[in-house]
């Protein structure tokens, strides 16, 4: 606000330079005074230093606020990413978030600092200037604002206009950006299938649609700044013929011309300046739109800590210890209509201390119903408990600190190995000289036991060497053995593991299962399992099919008596299958 303040202060002084060129005129200049020429000149100038003054610190007071503003709104929009659930995520292409912590707020921050603020200066100065106008020569000042109504009509079907041209290109800009991560991410594809002709082709064809879009925007500019200027002029040019009539006949002195004229020409900036800051400011809101798409998102409903404690909640988790799902549902938010819900009806009790394997088809909903458990989704039916407890009454921090998860896809950072792994400990800010050691312990422990120790001692820094975006610097069976280092690490309660050993060589799966065997001994685990390997790490195994538990043993008690689980242990077609395997796992 003071920013906006000095710049009205400096753009009105500019204002002041007419009314000296009057004096200069109509005083000193007819007498013939010398002196007062000079001193005229002295006063042109003050003026012309102070208003340069002025606009210097207005971008000196703008500058650093605007600079916090974008950091703090950049900071807001990626605290909400964090905090957003996994189906927002499944819905919205990463590279159109993307732009909006880029693109976007660069646009807000830059219709803050120039603008926003020239909106409020430049509409400032047109009226005072109009003010000066009309009582310096009210019938010349009326020429002059003869082009008002007319312009206001344009400029307002110009915003209308342009904002959808804005709005439709930050899309496309999003859509682009999209293409361009997947691009990079998925270089090794696009090389290895020969596919980069055709990635160009629609990366082009995304490209021309910007640049029609651009080109679109450019026009309509282009003509209302046409008009903007072409009005005004026409205008200047009547109120000077009429002005010079004026002085011919002795009706108006050439100093109040003068004055009047050159008043008239410094508000040539602001009014000419309208169409360009009227684009920048729907661009602006177009981006604040999107923005705010995204911030106003909701978030999931996180529940208040138990209210039960003590020696009830002991004599709860006696009574209901381990892993349950009870009556447990779940249909995707976008399913179709009538469809059969993913999970329906699913009871399971895992054991404190007991690991359990879930076996099913393919689309029979294991992800899912594991991804139930730390929330990553919402159960639509029923409910999950861990010790007695509801997870939907836990805060979603106290949830996450018991439960640890290794997907099928390991997901690596640009960071350490030492800070991948150690993302799976409790992060409570800085630690005493204790824990730290407790944590080199826990990060030299997890290693050991999920058999990456070997690899990582050879790499280059050791556990400090940076293992590159995505972890594409390790082999597939490298960044596995990470994520379960990950999952290992804080020691948790629950352990939930997605086909852990899917990326294994059989030597190291071999090392590793015998590893896990240790790990598992002391939590609760439900790992989700194709091959029979990782079935026999478990102490029971459930079968999912069609959304449901069909059947609970031991894995041979399953090869004996069930049909299903045997031809899935085997590898061989079943005729069931494809009625299992309906509404996919996501």
């Amino acid at each position: 606000m003071s920013a906006a303040l000095v710049g009205v202060i400096a753009s009105c002084m500019g204002l002041v330079i007419p009314l000296v060129l009057k004096w200069i005129v109509d005083g000193p200049v007819a007498a013939r005074d010398a002196g007062g020429v000079w001193l005229g000149g002295a006063l042109l100038l003050a003026v012309g230093v102070a208003e340069a003054v002025l606009f210097g610190l207005r971008r000196w007071l703008v500058a650093r606020p605007l600079a916090g503003v974008e950091a703090t709104m950049r900071a807001g929009l990626y605290e909400r990413l964090q905090r957003l659930p996994v189906s927002f995520h499944d819905r919205w292409a990463s590279g159109q978030l993307l732009s909006r912590a880029t693109t976007d707020l660069q646009l807000l921050r830059m219709f803050f600092a120039f603008p926003l603020t020239f909106l409020l200066v430049n509409g400032a100065t047109i009226l005072v200037g109009c003010v000066i106008l009309l009582m310096q020569q009210w019938v010349l000042g009326l020429v002059l604002l003869a082009p008002v109504i007319p312009l206001v009509v344009l400029c307002s079907v110009f915003e209308t206009r342009y904002a959808v041209a804005a709005r439709r290109a930050q899309d496309q800009v999003g859509d682009l950006t999209t293409v361009v991560e997947e691009a990079v991410l998925g270089i090794r594809i696009i090389k290895g299938f020969g596919r980069h002709r055709s990635q160009a082709r629609a990366f082009r064809v995304l490209s021309e649609r910007l640049l029609g879009t651009e080109l679109r925007k450019a026009r309509l500019l282009a003509g209302i700044w046409a008009l903007v200027m072409t009005l005004p002029e026409i205008a200047i040019g009547a109120a000077l013929v009429l002005g010079t009539l004026q002085v011919a006949e002795g009706e108006l002195s050439a100093g109040t011309l003068v004055a009047f004229l050159s008043t008239a020409l410094a508000l040539r900036w602001p009014v000419e300046s309208i169409g360009f800051l009227l684009a920048m400011s729907n661009e602006a809101a177009t981006a604040a739109d999107r923005f705010f798409e995204v911030m106003d998102a909701p978030l999931p409903a996180d529940a208040p800590a138990p209210a039960h404690t003590g020696v009830s909640a002991r004599r709860d988790e006696e009574a209901d210890g381990g892993l349950r799902f009870d009556g447990v549902g779940f249909r995707y938010p976008d399913a179709a209509p009538g469809s059969p819900a993913t999970l329906e009806g699913v009871d399971l009790h895992i054991h404190p201390g007991e690991t359990m394997a879930l076996v099913g088809g393919t689309g029979s909903g294991k992800t899912t119903l594991a991804a139930l458990v730390p929330r990553l989704h919402e159960a639509t039916a029923g409910r999950i408990t861990l010790d007695g407890a509801d997870i939907a009454d836990m805060p979603r921090d106290a949830l996450r600190a018991r439960v640890a998860v290794a997907f099928e896809e390991p997901t690596l950072f640009s960071a350490s190995v030492r800070e991948n792994v150690l993302m799976g400990a409790s992060d409570d800010g800085r630690k005493t000289d204790e824990e730290q050691a407790g944590e080199k312990e826990a990060f030299a422990r997890a290693l050991r036991v999920t058999r990456a120790d070997g690899f990582v001692g050879a790499l280059p820094k050791g556990a400090d060497t940076q293992v590159g975006e995505q972890g594409l610097s390790l082999s597939g069976g490298q960044r596995q053995r990470l994520a379960l280092a990950r999952a290992v690490v804080g020691q948790p309660r629950f352990l939930i593991l997605d086909d852990p050993l899917s990326a294994l060589d059989v030597h190291t799966e071999a090392a590793v299962e015998a590893a896990l065997r240790e790990v598992l001994t002391g939590t609760t685990a439900l790992v989700i399992a194709h091959r029979p390997s990782t079935v026999q790490l478990a102490d029971r195994v459930a079968l999912l099919s069609g959304g449901r538990v069909t059947a609970v043993g031991t894995h041979h008690e399953l090869l004996r008596s069930n049909t299903e689980y045997r031809h899935l242990m085997s590898g061989e077609d079943h005729d069931g299958d494809e009625d299992d395997r309906d509404e996919g796992e996501r």
